[in-house]
């Protein structure tokens, strides 16, 4: 089976492109990662997963992938976050980068290649400025410099914006007060900036300041995948001003295309907002996690396409727990089904292979995680039904089959992320956590799943019925298997608090 050509909606293009790498079967990615002056909330999230998925596909089809992910830990808001805790700016953006560390963890991202600091590229970015000084597209002002936008031809081609919509920029001084910037034109856009009385500083040929926020991520992006590479990443909020901006600076500097390609992930919508710090509207990814299975989150995030607005809502959530519970119970059905058998070489029933065609096709297709997921499910069912009620009598050909798609599963979940975990443990892991928020009495329940086993063995099954329905009501299923009776947490409507 050969997989469809790989086609991405480029943002600049405004349209789905072949995937063409500059260098064959190499791709450099570059993704924006978090300014880290707090912890991560749920939309940034979903950026991080969305990439996540796209690079892990993309190796999975053959590509050598070069993953770059940057900490912005020089900026403003670090600054301001710092001066409130009482902490020095650059220990409060090492501790939270720690912290975003912990928590990606439970969605299970893999490590970027590089995971560059602005902090640690200070002579890269100095560089890059001075370079733009010299072309004649940057100019110092009183200890800052700016880049001039009217001296790039193109500026506004990703986010289509015109000089005419934009506005000119403030600057607060020490005692509050503001003046406009000492700009040449209102549009100019900071690459340096002078530091005010009391706060960090780095030498430069103009004065002690810091980077402007753009100029960052061109000097890691072009030190680490060169001046021109194959995707760069972010969030749908980044069009403008940053990836605009990048685009200026980079291309000026080096007279070369910046990106051949870039993508943009969708806002996650919260009550009819995009979920941001600015707005104070934010679910912290860790909160999320305290409540919810980190797994069952990431399933959470792929169940809408990257470049679709995703709502979120605690019912969401439960859900998409439920229907990863509903995805492990089959796993350990069906290993429990195969395990330590030999069915043979032979036939199979049906056309295994046909999930893993569609989960390419869809994948191939600007990454459609829903279509993948819908692929996947499509396995399950067929799964579930030779398990359940199979179509063929021969035990033979079920079991083939069986370890067939028990193969696909893993091949494409690994793509997804997702069914990483020994299905028993995970289950277990979800009943010991729903056991706790429900406050459900694990002692109780045995002793009643004991009292009916006594009940069927004496067949009294009106008393193992009664039994069943009295557990039913604790919010406990039963399962029959070969093995014994097994039980778990009937599933709420909503998240557990």
């Amino acid at each position: 089976m050969s997989p469809p050509a790989i086609r991405v909606f480029n943002t600049l293009a405004q349209q789905k492109v072949p995937l063409a790498p500059i260098v064959p079967g190499k791709l450099g990615i570059y993704v924006c990662g978090p300014t880290v002056y707090s912890f991560i909330h749920l939309g940034n999230a979903r950026t991080f997963t969305s990439f996540d998925v796209i690079v892990r596909y993309l190796r999975s089809r053959g590509f050598e992938v070069r993953y770059v992910r940057n900490f912005t830990d020089v900026d403003d808001k670090i600054i301001k976050a710092a001066q409130e805790t009482g902490e020095a700016p650059q220990a409060l953006a090492d501790r939270f980068i720690a912290e975003f560390q912990k928590d990606v963890a439970g969605l299970h991202l893999i490590e970027p290649d590089v995971s560059p600091k602005v902090s640690t590229h200070l002579p890269e970015i100095i560089a890059i400025i001075q370079k733009l000084i010299a072309n004649g597209v940057a100019y110092e002002s009183n200890g800052d410099v700016y880049f001039q936008v009217s001296k790039f031809q193109g500026y506004g081609k990703l986010s289509r914006k015109k000089l005419d919509e934009l506005e000119s920029g403030t600057r607060e001084l020490a005692g509050g007060d503001t003046l406009k910037e000492l700009k040449r034109e209102p549009y100019d856009f900071a690459l340096w900036k002078a530091a005010k009385p009391g706060e960090p500083s780095w030498p430069s040929p103009w004065s002690a300041g810091r980077p402007g926020w753009h100029i960052e991520c061109s000097a890691m992006s072009s030190k680490y995948l060169g001046e021109t590479f194959d995707l760069h990443g972010g969030g749908l909020d980044l069009i403008f001003p940053h990836h605009e901006n990048e685009i200026a600076q980079s291309e000026a500097a080096s007279g070369k295309t910046l990106c051949h390609c870039w993508m943009h992930g969708n806002f996650l919508d919260l009550e009819g907002a995009k979920m941001s710090k600015s707005l104070g509207n934010v679910v912290r990814l860790r909160d999320a996690l305290a409540k919810l299975d980190g797994e069952a989150l990431r399933y959470f995030f792929l169940s809408t396409h990257y470049r679709q607005q995703l709502s979120f809502s605690d019912k969401m959530l439960a859900d998409a727990e439920t229907r990863l519970s509903y995805f492990y119970e089959t796993l350990k059905k069906t290993d429990e089904r195969v395990a330590g058998k030999d069915f043979g070489q032979g036939p199979v029933h049906g056309e295994p292979e046909r999930f893993e065609r569609e989960f390419h096709e869809q994948m191939s297709d600007d990454f459609n995680f829903s279509g993948a997921l819908a692929a996947l499910s499509g396995l399950f069912n067929e799964v579930n039904l030779l398990c359940d009620k199979p179509p063929v009598k021969d035990k033979a050909v079920v079991g083939r089959t069986l370890v067939a798609l028990r193969a696909a599963v893993g091949r494409l979940a690994s793509v997804l992320g997702l069914f990483q975990d020994e299905p028993a443990a995970w289950l277990l892991r979800r009943r010991e956590r729903l056991v706790v928020a429900r406050g459900i009495d694990t002692a109780k329940v045995d002793a009643l799943i004991a009292q009916r086993q006594a009940a069927r063995a004496a067949k009294d099954f009106a008393e193992a019925d009664r039994l069943r329905g009295e557990l039913k009501a604790m919010n406990v299923e039963l399962m029959d298997t070969p093995a014994g009776a097994t039980w778990k947490v009937i599933p709420t409507l909503q998240a557990e608090d």
